[in-house]
């Protein structure tokens, strides 16, 4: 048998206190002397400073507060009381730019300089705007702001961009999305925008909607990144670069205020910590993704809470799955799953209103899902939809089109709904914004029996399906239109799906005259077929992250509840759902959260199963 330090490279360790988690978490700090939200701010947690805002009466503040780690002091007022600023520098050395100020709310361009000591008005940028976003982490001499609105209330998104060179304001390339109130972190030559309200609301008849759109900016140009987890507006944010963010509360569709934080690392956006207290047009400094502030902000009322965003330090001892040690030299621990032995398995979660099937699901998680279309118990296809927040679904708008057998992809705030059958296959398109759907181009072609592909309503593949008889074609959604890319190597229907319009899995299904284990990668431009399912079956329910991790559970070819998992490289059976369904909704864009939501046995059912893998847990370890 091998020993502990053959496999682990090391012998168990003593140590006088146990290592941490290296993971971020809010605490609380001082109380702001001056209750606000929609303030522009600058710094670090230890030293930060706000200036502007308002308050709970609408008044435009001028007040401007200095923080030391644990408590704001009062110090010399902005030459201009203002509210909606952005915000940049360090604790000494900042601007406050823009804004909105009295009277009407007026969108300005006037720009003010902190010294330490007092505030100097310099040159005014070339468009006034509110709710702008600057590179926080920038310098006196070297700013970036972008976005916001203009001009006045309720006025247009904008898209403007401009550069501060420490003299004079230069327009440079512009966003690909006109928005306000996006979070924002960076310096002036590599800068994030994430979320925040899209589109245009001029003289308040066409809403903006809360997004969860990315662009990264480079020094020169915009680029359109990976999309945050949790649609939001009016959120906090904290970094250095474009490489590493993180962001924090916001208003959302449901509910009104967040507080959901996720962290960027160059690549992807990932849930971490929530606030503890969910507020939007909060007040935060520049500081990173590792040391962020968070002053002020509005739940119904303007507050004056602070949290402080901290990693442990850089000398702390860090807790590493599987590790074991004898603490403070008397108790033996583990950290893992193997040490408290945690369940890997389906729980059941609250049931559908009525027995569902042929309906579909998206959303990123089990706590965070959205159920559409299929056919409810006692009617034929149906158009209505509800929302999954973990413990209640609630009945939202309906579709435009009744159908069932249809497509789905994206977020619980924001998916695409296509194909499907209503008395005959369908080409339908249409797109949830978190409160209504509306109608989007067409499909190219008809088809039904399917599930859709993507984490996102504005970049998905219709993949096979039935148009008449299995099929090869492959079309790919842009946010705009459908374009027919690569057919599969084998035609198939009602097969299982996981991951994006440009990384994806499809598997299982049946082709003509037979019942797949087949499994397809998708990378962007053609189909690769890679390691088979241990199991062959159709209508399966699936979720999951892409093409290395994935999930397939029950079906039919005969009735089954196995669920099959793929790690990248092939695929391992682990536990089976409790009850064998097929036909079913799924939702869940990492196998540790994913959801089945009705489906067919020998009748339909109401059922909800929910798949959670447990974190790794610190324990003390008993030997006998």
């Amino acid at each position: 048998m091998a020993t502990y330090k053959e496999i682990k490279g090391v012998t168990v360790q003593t140590v006088d206190s146990d290592p941490v988690l290296n993971v971020g978490t809010w605490a609380s700090g001082g109380a702001l002397n001056t209750a606000r939200g929609s303030g522009g701010a600058a710094g670090v947690t230890t030293a930060g400073m706000i200036a502007g805002g308002d308050n709970p009466g609408g008044a435009y503040l001028a007040n401007h507060e200095y923080y030391n780690g644990s408590a704001w002091s009062e110090q010399t007022d902005l030459s201009t009381a203002r509210r909606y600023p952005g915000g940049g520098g360090t604790q000494t050395a900042s601007l406050i730019m823009g804004g909105a100020v009295p009277p009407g709310d007026t969108s300005s361009n006037a720009v003010e300089q902190w010294n330490g000591s007092s505030w100097t008005e310099i040159a005014e940028m070339n468009q006034g705007r509110r709710l702008g976003r600057a590179s926080t982490s920038g310098t006196t001499t070297a700013m970036l702001l972008f976005q916001g609105s203009d001009p006045g209330p309720g006025g247009l998104g904008i898209n403007n961009v401009e550069l501060w060179n420490g003299s004079s304001w230069t327009e440079v390339n512009e966003m690909n999305t006109l928005r306000e109130g996006s979070g924002s972190n960076g310096v002036s030559t590599s800068a994030i925008a994430a979320a925040g309200l899209k589109g245009d609301n001029s003289g308040g008849t066409a809403p903006f909607n809360p997004s969860n759109v990315v662009e990264s900016w480079n020094g020169s140009s915009w680029t359109e990144v990976s999309e945050v987890n949790t649609s939001r507006s009016y959120t906090g944010g904290g970094g250095t670069s474009n490489t590493s963010a993180v962001i924090f509360g916001g208003g959302q569709p449901v509910p009104s205020n967040g507080v959901k934080t996720e962290q960027w690392d160059g690549s992807s956006w990932t849930e971490v910590n929530d606030l503890a207290e969910g507020v939007n047009c909060l007040v935060t400094g520049s500081g990173s993704a590792t040391d962020a502030l968070k002053a002020g902000g509005s739940t119904t009322v303007a507050v004056t809470t602070t949290e402080e965003w901290n990693f442990p330090p850089t000398d702390s001892a860090v807790l590493v799955e599987g590790s074991i040690f004898l603490s403070g030299g008397t108790t033996l621990k583990g950290f893992g799953k193997a040490a408290s032995v945690p369940s890997v398995a389906w729980s059941s979660g609250t049931n559908l209103p009525n027995p569902w099937y042929q309906d579909a699901g998206s959303g990123s998680s089990n706590t965070a899902a959205l159920h559409f279309g299929g056919r409810e118990s006692g009617s034929g296809s149906t158009a209505k939809t509800q929302t999954y927040d973990g413990s209640t679904f609630t009945e939202v708008n309906d579709m435009g089109t009744a159908r069932r057998y249809l497509l789905g992809s994206g977020t619980q705030t924001s998916t695409l709904a296509y194909g499907g059958y209503t008395t005959t296959n369908v080409a339908d398109v249409e797109s949830w914004d978190g409160a209504n759907w509306s109608t989007a181009s067409n499909l190219n072609q008809a088809r039904s029996e399917q599930k859709g592909i993507g984490k996102s309503a504005t970049a998905a593949l219709a993949i096979a399906g039935n148009p008449s008889s299995p099929s090869f074609k492959t079309e790919q959604w842009n946010g705009s239109s459908w374009t027919e890319v690569a057919e599969m190597n084998t035609s198939r229907i009602r097969c299982g799906t996981a991951g994006t319009s440009t990384a994806s899995l499809a598997f299982l299904g049946e082709s003509p005259g037979d019942v797949e284990k087949k499994n397809e990668e998708w990378n962007g431009s053609s189909w690769t077929e890679i390691g088979d399912l241990n199991t062959e079956r159709y209508l399966c329910g699936s979720g999951g992250d892409g093409i290395t991790d994935a999930m397939a559970f029950g079906g039919n070819g005969s009735l089954s509840a196995a669920c099959e998992y793929w790690n990248g490289s092939s695929w391992a059976e682990i536990n089976d759902l409790s009850t064998a369904t097929y036909i079913d909704a799924s939702a869940g864009h990492g196998s540790p959260s994913v959801m089945k939501m009705g489906g067919y046995t020998t009748t339909q059912v109401a059922t909800v199963e929910e798949f959670t893998v447990t974190t790794a847990t610190l324990s003390d370890i008993t030997v006998s």
